[in-house]
């Protein structure tokens, strides 16, 4: 892990701060349906897990099917409109990824969130001409945990999985990066759920700060000059 090839992120929780985007599309529906709206801390450690956790965080266990499938095409068509308003990536990312390119680093993303949502983020934040692989949740057959997504992205970014690191934010992250053969780091300052043991994920290592990468990889880049 001292000198990898390229640096692979989850998207939610760990490269971007979407968190406020996915709140209030959550708390859109849940006004047009005659529901309480929910406090963004409420929402926010449970951003990772997607559409259908926050319809179960926002209306409950028990929906029929029928109307839990509603609920969940709702809320995708209501975060798909406003995808981008308040969503940025994360403190001390910018500037990481620019240290990772000026390192002559490549960088990607392997996310399980759908491409059609993906890509229309990655693009309003300029970041899609940047990132050297792209992975969405279905990409491929599979997702994580399974490490198949990782293995493609590690293919389209010319490398090996060995070669790579993998940041995310919640366990299933940890485990497809570790079945790749992948290092992995857990990105603290993501969504991590109430009562979760990030300790026991067996990663490489755990960041407080995007900055803190540079703890486990020797290959950092030299300042960058001003003036």
């Amino acid at each position: 892990m001292r000198n990898p090839d390229a640096i692979l992120f989850d998207l939610d929780g760990t490269l971007i701060d979407t968190a406020p985007d996915m709140a209030s599309a959550l708390n859109r529906l849940l006004a047009r349906e005659g529901r309480a709206e929910l406090a963004l801390e409420t929402i926010r450690p449970h951003v990772s897990n997607g559409a259908a956790a926050l319809v179960r965080l926002g209306f409950g266990t028990t929906l029929a099917e029928a109307e839990r499938e509603r609920l969940h095409r709702a809320f995708l068509d209501s975060y798909a409109d406003d995808i981008a308003t308040a969503s940025r990536p994360f403190p001390g990312m910018p500037a990481l990824l620019d240290a990772i390119e000026d390192a002559g680093m490549r960088w990607g993303v392997v996310t399980n969130k759908p491409d059609w949502l993906t890509l229309p983020l990655m693009a309003a934040l300029d970041l899609t001409a940047r990132a050297s692989c792209i992975v969405s949740g279905n990409t491929l057959a599979r997702n994580k945990p399974d490490p198949a997504p990782i293995h493609h992205a590690c293919e389209l970014a010319g490398t090996s999985a060995a070669r790579c690191v993998y940041v995310g934010d919640a366990e299933r992250d940890i485990v497809a990066g570790r079945a790749a053969g992948s290092r992995t780091l857990i990105a603290l300052f993501g969504y991590i759920e109430p009562g979760a043991d990030p300790q026991a994920w067996q990663a490489d290592g755990m960041l407080d700060h995007p900055e803190d990468l540079w703890r486990y990889v020797d290959r950092r880049p030299a300042p960058r000059e001003t003036g």
